[in-house]
């Protein structure tokens, strides 16, 4: 009986664990206009498919078979065949991209341009519309892609395994003979598309490059392109994007010890070309753990 007793009181001990471990549900915080913006996505959603969708194919092979045969001429050349595609793409989605502050980037020097990152549609507003030389800095997956991946390799753009460390910083640094004569490189400091629009936290590879290579930093804000093209869904919608340019963040004569304080300047001049809603506290990655 003794037992049988114990036996009850470790399965009540159990069970007020467990409750006591379930996490609360906590509800999704939606931006005004949401509701809205999802009935409208499914009434453009025969055009995304029967319209953009095949243009997007179409445009995709025939530019990148372009920039590969361009790039044996010149891959500054082949780079402007990307301008080409990305500025049809946003054309034919009917979103209207606006740059401001371009003029505070000296079109003869080269940066470690740092943006946000909240859609896919960041790449096609960004390099349809900047205007000037630079090279992304893209996952090795994307050069296994037909035609676009062909095409990313053939301009220059910078391929990394972000499974292996020490080959991303290889590659990072096999390609600092093209950052030259004012060919730049793109990064998104974040490392993933942000849900909400909001900053998620950065990683540090990207200041880690900037400082070992010298080159100032090009804070950019990227706003809107998440209301086109939301994270983890093919249904588009027309808008408008709005690019801030910031001005440049010098790294000359500092060390690792000033990292940090780097990524702060380079968060806080992103968020401040944010709308309202997205300027809102940093978005912890996902897995962390507030402290």
């Amino acid at each position: 009986m003794v037992d049988i007793v114990n036996h009850l009181v470790n399965i009540d001990s159990r069970m007020e664990n467990t409750s006591n471990s379930v996490q609360p549900v906590v509800a999704v915080e939606r931006e005004p206009g949401h509701s809205r913006r999802t009935v409208l996505r499914w009434l453009y959603f025969p055009w995304t498919w029967l319209v953009f969708i095949p243009f997007l194919l179409v445009t995709t092979l025939l530019w990148g078979c372009l920039a590969v045969l361009t790039s044996f001429a010149s891959r500054r050349v082949a780079f402007h065949c990307g301008t080409v595609w990305a500025w049809c793409l946003c054309l034919m989605n009917f979103t209207w991209v606006s740059v401001r502050g371009r003029e505070r980037a000296d079109p003869k020097r080269s940066y470690v341009i740092m943006s946000n990152h909240q859609s896919h549609f960041d790449i096609l507003a960004f390099y349809g519309f900047w205007g000037r030389q630079f090279r992304w800095v893209m996952k090795q997956e994307l050069r296994k892609v037909p035609f676009l991946g062909w095409g990313c390799a053939g301009v220059g753009h910078i391929f990394i395994d972000r499974s292996d460390r020490e080959k991303a910083i290889a590659s990072l640094r096999a390609a600092r003979g093209l950052l030259e004569g004012g060919v730049s490189v793109m990064i998104f400091p974040e490392g993933t598309r942000s849900t909400s629009g909001r900053l998620r936290e950065f990683k540090k590879g990207g200041f880690m490059l900037a400082l070992e290579l010298g080159l100032p930093i090009l804070p950019v804000s990227i706003s809107g392109s998440r209301h086109v093209l939301p994270n983890r869904t093919k249904r588009l919608l027309p808008g408008r994007v709005r690019i801030q340019v910031h001005p440049p963040i010098e790294v000359a004569g500092l060390g690792v010890e000033a990292r940090d304080e780097l990524m702060a300047r380079v968060a806080e001049a992103i968020r401040s070309g944010l709308s309202p809603w997205e300027q809102q506290p940093l978005e912890p990655r996902p897995g962390s753990t507030s402290r």
